[in-house]
């Protein structure tokens, strides 16, 4: 019975790995069913160094997507502003893009947003077409990078997680 409620934990935590692609914070979820299920199972031997390399992992997610946004603009020639507007249009993009879908549309929406932003603050200060384009360009891919290292983690939590959730 143990081997089945394990099992039945472990593809959960896959299916939580999935709300990436709605925008969910899955890292942060993951956390707290790994922890809930270590609250739950007195046999579960993760410790304190453990959680905190789970967090770690989440907090590192969250840094590298925000850093590569904000470094892919710049890096193809964006303002300062263009990034932030960047950030800001991948969060309006993705709340918009999520009814579309079955809620997958959240994922194009915020790399929409992200090029969207990018290039009209940088078309409103005045860069040329090409120039806020590029930036704009750098900005969405950047997002994208960002998510896919987000996933990795997820993935590397589910991983580290396995020989803790399953018995024997």
């Amino acid at each position: 019975m143990s081997f089945i409620l394990a099992g039945l934990f472990l593809a959960f935590l896959g299916l939580l790995l999935v709300l990436h692609v709605f925008g969910l914070p899955a890292n942060w979820l993951i956390l707290i069913a790994v922890a809930g299920w270590g609250w739950i199972h007195p046999e579960f031997v993760g410790g304190i160094g453990f959680f905190a390399a789970l967090f770690a992992l989440c907090v590192l997610g969250e840094v590298v997507e925000f850093a590569a946004q904000m470094w892919g603009g710049r890096r193809f020639g964006g303002s300062r502003k263009g990034a932030w507007a960047a950030v800001v249009g991948a969060i309006i993009g993705g709340v918009f893009g999520a009814p579309f879908f079955f809620g997958l549309g959240a994922v194009p929406g915020s790399f929409l947003g992200a090029y969207a932003g990018s290039l009209l603050i940088e078309l409103g200060q005045g860069y040329p077409m090409a120039a806020a384009r590029r930036a704009a360009w750098g900005a969405m891919w950047n997002k994208v990078f960002g998510t896919v290292v987000k996933v990795c983690l997820g993935i590397w939590m589910i991983v580290l997680s396995f020989d803790l959730v399953w018995p024997g």
